[in-house]
């Protein structure tokens, strides 16, 4: 396993982290002792940090870290969790110190800590990226000793832009992927001259960049790649990046003819974002001890070439830039 430094924290984290969102819920059935063999499993590998949510399983995932935890008293554990979609309606008045307060105190309890390592707005509404006030209720909770550190889960490049004008922001989480190359056009250097932490989620594109899914694949009905393609429940960028299924399947295609040997497919997909210096890890999900292996087996994965990440280029331009660029 690599690390890297997350932003200006003291945390030092596996390049290739765990996301918790599929043990939680919303990727179809999950089991909860296999999800702590695969939790194990990753700490066995030298993963050190868990991103999770507050809304993921509506506390499960977080109850789970907790259950991690406890099993590894002498080990450093980093967690991240995320605060805000428990609102309803999902507004940005929703943030106010009330809600954050008790969102966060939910969160303590979930996780078993009296300090949450790093909490993250969880991509909350636009309105909220321009009130000061909200992240001044941050930086007084960083006081009361509840957060160590944090940061913003963002949906948007621009909105990623303005968050890390709030001078306390550690850190960054942002959809990047084969499918969306904006943010290292776009915020990645700014990302680089403020020291802010970027953390990639769905490297793998609600797993399109594992290259197994088929036009014939199903998805449970609780499953989001069944019910939010459309942005039904949230913003469909988070299903397939915003690609349409079916042009998905065909663009993963051409990036399999390019894959170097030695590699899957999905290790391939996320050993392309850690070539980018500013990326401080990736959080692929993993619902089995045997996907969180070969998830981990790619941070010791050689660099790729320059003529590999030039063809990646191509094929996003010619393939998938007028169908996501402009919208996130």
């Amino acid at each position: 396993m690599q690390y890297r430094q997350l932003g200006r924290t003291d945390m030092k984290v596996a390049t290739v982290s765990f996301g918790a969102w599929a043990i939680g819920g919303s990727w179809g059935p999950v089991n909860d002792d296999e999800s702590l063999a695969t939790l194990e499993r990753a700490v066995a590998l030298g993963v050190n940090f868990i991103d999770t949510a507050d809304v993921y399983g509506d506390g499960r995932s977080e109850r789970l870290i907790a259950r991690l935890r406890k099993n590894h008293p002498h080990d450093t554990i980093y967690v991240a969790t995320k605060a805000g979609r428990r609102a309803d309606p999902h507004v940005a008045s929703a943030y106010n110190r009330a809600n954050l307060t008790a969102w966060v105190e939910r969160s303590l309890r979930n996780l078993e800590v009296e300090a949450i390592d790093l909490l993250q707005l969880h991509c909350p509404p636009p309105p909220v990226y321009d009130r000061p006030e909200v992240f001044g209720i941050l930086d007084d909770l960083v006081k009361a000793g509840k957060v160590r550190y944090y940061g913003v889960s963002v949906e948007k490049v621009s909105e990623a832009l303005k968050a890390t004008t709030y001078p306390n922001v550690q850190s960054i989480q942002i959809i990047f992927n084969m499918l969306r190359l904006k943010p290292a056009d776009e915020f990645f250097p700014t990302a680089t001259a403020r020291q802010v932490g970027v953390l990639a989620r769905l490297p793998l594109a609600s797993g399109l960049l594992a290259g197994k899914l088929t036009a014939q694949s199903t998805f449970a009905p609780d499953d989001h790649r069944s019910y939010n393609r459309e942005g039904a429940s949230f913003d469909k960028g988070e299903t397939f990046s915003g690609v349409p299924f079916e042009r998905g399947l065909e663009v993963v295609e051409q990036l399999k003819r390019i894959k170097p040997e030695g590699m899957t497919m999905a290790q391939f997909a996320m050993r392309w974002i850690l070539m980018f210096d500013a990326v401080t890890c990736v959080i692929p999900g993993a619902k089995r001890p045997s996907q969180e292996e070969e998830n981990a087996a790619t941070a010791d994965l050689p660099p790729l070439s320059a003529d590999v990440m030039q063809a990646v280029r191509d094929i996003y331009d010619s393939q998938v830039r007028e169908l996501v660029h402009s919208q996130w």
